[in-house]
């Protein structure tokens, strides 16, 4: 009887040993997936903010810069997930 309880209590141990890996990687692969969300939201803005310099001079002095980039990559977005939904709806 002792045996059985002992061999239970290391099944149930390894077990949640295995599961707490398990949530490891996949908090690992979300962190990792998050990070490179961020990095491509960053390398999108500095590319904005990179061509509205360079087609309206001095416009990052302007008080309504921020609001502008952040309209124009919110106009970029919609128009990827538009683009993405009607590519499903025709596949």
């Amino acid at each position: 009887m002792f045996k059985f309880f002992k061999s239970m209590k290391n099944s149930i141990s390894s077990s949640s040993d295995s599961q707490n890996l398990i949530d490891e990687d996949y908090m690992k692969s979300l962190s990792s997936t998050e990070l490179k969300i961020k990095s491509d939201e960053q390398r999108l803005e500095a590319m904005v903010r990179q061509q509205l310099k360079e087609e309206f001079p001095n416009i990052e002095k302007s008080s309504s810069y921020d609001l502008l980039v952040d309209a124009v990559i919110h106009n970029y977005k919609s128009k990827q997930l538009q683009a993405s939904d009607d590519a499903s709806i025709k596949s």
